[in-house]
């Protein structure tokens, strides 16, 4: 995607694109699975970490991306992949490695319903499998 690309699809979710916006965007399209704040200021040194901040809340209201509390502490996010267009269906569980410390994506894995007793109302899910990832280096056989 392009920045002319990422431009029209912020001004299409109503978000005013500007430089350092698209240039947040793109570093989030940078990332290979799921990223932290951290990982997006390590990326764009140049901009100020409030900016980035700013950007990223606003693309999370926006549907843009998505956080997840992987138990780790610190929050993660994963961009979405239908440009905010998302379905609760679309919901997927999420592994974070006891070794390495990432959390991967399991996109092909739905979050499973479960139902609540009566009077419960859902606003947000968050499906976190703690366990080992296949690419960890220092996986052990536990």
């Amino acid at each position: 995607m392009d920045r002319n690309q990422i431009g029209n699809l912020l001004a299409h979710q109503k978000i005013r694109p500007t430089s350092n916006r698209i240039s947040i965007y793109e570093a989030i399209l940078q990332q290979n699975n799921t990223f932290s704040l951290l990982n997006i200021e390590d990326a764009l040194l140049e901009l100020d970490k409030s900016t980035i901040f700013r950007a990223m809340t606003l693309f999370e209201e926006k549907h843009l991306i998505h956080s997840i509390e992987d138990g780790s502490g610190s929050k993660k996010f994963c961009l979405c992949r239908n440009h905010g267009h998302c379905q609760e269906y679309e919901d997927h569980c999420h592994l974070h490695c006891e070794l390495c410390g990432n959390t991967l994506c399991l996109e092909t894995i739905p979050i499973p319903d479960i139902a609540l007793p009566d009077g419960f109302i859902v606003k947000r899910t968050n499906y976190i499998i703690q366990g080992i990832c296949p690419y960890c280096p220092k996986k052990k056989t536990n």
